[in-house]
């Protein structure tokens, strides 16, 4: 039976977006909807087996020793943060459930500083169920390690960095905890941490993340979308004054990010992330806007996240040796490559409540169309306001 085995088994980014969100906007409110971008077919009693799995998350409590951990790797979070998760459960009764046949609806509503923890655990639970209980036989543990090893050995060739960005789309958690366990090991330095924080512990590595779409699209509703990234940024280095310095660049897609990417954020933080388009096309403009502004874009860094295999990497580290720095998250090519078709879904914020206001529709404009969310009609508006050109 599928289950979580700790508060930490979640993306970093999740738990640093979640104290911001206490320091800047703890009144705020938020949705969030499954999206079966796959069109996967879940077999009968699959949403009864997901409530099971999910009623049981609300058991899971901080423990000391992993309060410990976390409050030495970030010294720069208030201890008050820690204090607050130890207290932190999860409450089932925000997750509504539904299954139709075939279909599943996961709906998600609280508060946004409760409900952001929920996505990443809840898609994996999404997947390991559904290969639980569609009989899908994976490859033993000898062969996904080895299938590890192999693809690591690899990307050493390259002179690379590369971080695991696997949780939310892994097979299981047997699987991401084989996979962590073979690339600790492995014998070089190219494997530089997780995403998941408590296999980050487990392991003795560095949990790896800063902020997500959510980050910005919530600055959109509360400010506008020709403010969202420009807020978004001087916000997120209000809290962290200098650290987790990465800015996720393709919330409304990377045009109008570098309008409002200024000289001062463009020298603060020290690189940028891709996540959808094209990445020699931008690394391109990532590479010409440090210029512009008389940066060096030595000095900068470009994580690259965006549906990564060896291929990929290959192609774009080749095109930045000497250019710009590069790094690498890599996602379901380690967590889910276990000879099983993978699983295509995401779980998207959809609507937000500030403080004050209203209900307002949330919208991701990514440089990849077909990864747009959000209300067409909204979509529609925003690609007008922010002026976007073939971007239909």
């Amino acid at each position: 039976m599928a289950t979580l085995h700790s508060l930490l088994d979640n993306d970093f980014y999740k738990f640093t977006m979640q104290y911001a969100v206490i320091k800047l906007f703890p009144r705020a409110q938020a949705r969030y909807q499954f999206i079966n971008r796959g069109k996967h077919e879940f077999p009968a009693g699959f949403g009864n087996k997901l409530r099971e799995a999910i009623n049981q998350m609300a058991g899971l409590q901080l423990t000391a020793e992993e309060k410990s951990f976390f409050a030495k790797t970030c010294p720069y979070i208030d201890p008050t943060y820690f204090d607050f998760l130890q207290g932190y459960s999860y409450d089932p009764q925000e997750v509504l459930i539904e299954q139709h046949g075939s279909s599943l609806a996961v709906h998600i509503q609280g508060y946004w500083y409760r409900t952001i923890l929920w996505e990443v655990p809840i898609l994996s639970l999404i997947c390991e169920l559904y290969y639980e209980m569609t009989g899908l036989r994976r490859n033993d543990d000898a062969e996904v390690a080895d299938i590890v090893r192999r693809k690591m050995d690899k990307y050493d060739e390259l002179d690379i960095t590369i971080a695991d960005f696997g949780t939310r789309r892994r097979h299981s958690y047997a699987v991401h905890d084989l996979v962590i366990h073979t690339l600790k090991n492995h014998p070089s330095s190219t494997f530089i941490g997780t995403s998941n924080v408590h296999l980050a512990m487990k392991y003795h590595t560095k949990p790896i993340g800063t902020h997500a779409h959510e980050w910005f699209m919530f600055h959109a509703a509360k400010y506008g979308y020709k403010m969202a990234n420009l807020l978004g940024l001087e916000h997120w280095s209000d809290v962290y004054r200098g650290d987790l310095g990465i800015a996720l660049s393709d919330t409304y897609t990377t045009d109008v990010f570098f309008k409002q990417f200024d000289k001062k954020l463009s020298k603060l933080f020290d690189g940028v992330r891709h996540d959808s388009g094209d990445p020699i096309e931008f690394a391109e403009k990532t590479i010409a806007h440090y210029r512009s502004g008389g940066i060096d874009p030595l000095s900068k860094t470009i994580i690259f996240s965006d549906g990564l295999d060896y291929k990929k990497v290959e192609k774009i580290a080749l095109f930045c040796q000497g250019k710009i720095g590069h790094s690498f998250g890599i996602g379901t090519d380690f967590t889910n490559d276990v000879g099983l078709p993978r699983m295509n879904i995401v779980l998207k914020m959809t609507e937000t409540l500030p403080e004050e206001g209203e209900w307002t529709p949330v919208i991701k404009l990514s440089d990849e169309p077909m990864k747009h969310t959000g209300e067409p009609e909204e979509i529609d508006m925003a690609i007008k306001y922010l002026q976007i050109e073939d971007h239909e």
